[in-house]
């Protein structure tokens, strides 16, 4: 009877091991450090641009990002405002509609082009933002222009109405670099497939976010941009073209990445932003 004890005793120790070891995340500095949500807060202390850079279909980044969230705003309060690459520029007038009480969910939901996991990921955000009455931003090209602009190119922009153009980065001044390494990536690695379409479309789309971002901040705001990780990775994509009204030293940038062991950043992984949240590459996706 002693023995069987011991045995069960030393399985469920064993047991308990093995499940304190299974982390859902881990969160690291730029220099490959280990922290917590703790220092990424106090760090946002003094910055007026914050970038989430999340996985589409990752929870531990749509979780983390509620939670930064409301903290920032337990912080900011009316200086908050959200804003996010899921939602379309020409969507902005449906959204202010929704969250100031004019239209019924319903209504919002069946007008807006959501993302498939909008119900999971994204919708918590807005209805936070629709509680505390925080504006909320669509800082998106409407993905109809960018088809445009990869399939005919950026000039055939210029044909659209004055109304459509004004959902667009002004087109006057937007200009492609294509040594911005986020952007050089791409071209080679689509080459013959369409490389330079491919990053032209992707730098149209980084530069309308920027637009519509720092048109929605001033002096006084504290703006967070949800977005896929490489459109801030490495403070190139939306940053590259919002830098020329925002210094750096105001912008934090948060990256998400999965690893198969998150006890330490890899190489690879590390100074992509400011802050990285690595995930287990085993973690269950929203869709």
């Amino acid at each position: 009877m002693k023995t069987l004890s011991i045995v069960i005793i030393t399985l469920l120790t064993s047991i308990a091991a093995q499940a304190k070891e299974l982390k859902a995340y881990q969160i690291f500095d730029n220099k490959g450090k280990s922290v917590d949500i703790d220092k990424i807060m106090k760090s946002t202390e003094d910055k007026s641009h914050i970038f989430f850079g999340e996985l589409h279909n990752n929870p531990i980044s749509h979780w983390l990002q509620f939670e930064l969230t409301k903290r920032l705003y337990a912080l900011k309060k009316t200086r908050l405002v959200m804003g996010g690459e899921m939602f379309e520029a020409d969507n902005q007038y449906i959204i202010d509609e929704y969250l100031n009480g004019k239209i019924s969910k319903s209504s919002f939901q069946d007008e807006v082009r959501l993302w498939p996991n909008y119900n999971t990921d994204y919708k918590p955000l807005l209805e936070f933002a629709k509680e505390k009455g925080v504006p909320l931003i669509a800082t998106n090209i409407p993905r109809r222009y960018a088809s445009m602009a990869y399939k005919q190119n950026i000039d055939s922009l210029r044909g659209l109405t004055e109304l459509a153009k004004s959902f667009i980065v002004p087109l006057n001044s937007f200009e492609f670099d294509s040594t911005v390494a986020c952007y050089s990536k791409m071209i080679t690695d689509f080459g013959d497939h369409g490389g330079v379409s491919i990053a032209t479309a992707q730098a149209i789309k980084d530069a309308t976010m920027a637009h519509f971002i720092a048109k929605h901040s001033n002096k006084r705001t504290v703006f967070v941009h949800y977005n896929g990780a490489y459109h801030s990775d490495k403070k190139e994509g939306i940053i590259h073209y919002l830098k020329n009204e925002v210094e750096l030293n105001k912008i934090l940038t948060i990256t998400t990445v999965t690893q198969e062991d998150v006890s330490k950043l890899s190489e690879e992984n590390t100074g992509l932003a400011d802050f990285t949240i690595c995930v287990p590459e085993t973690m269950t996706t929203t869709h």
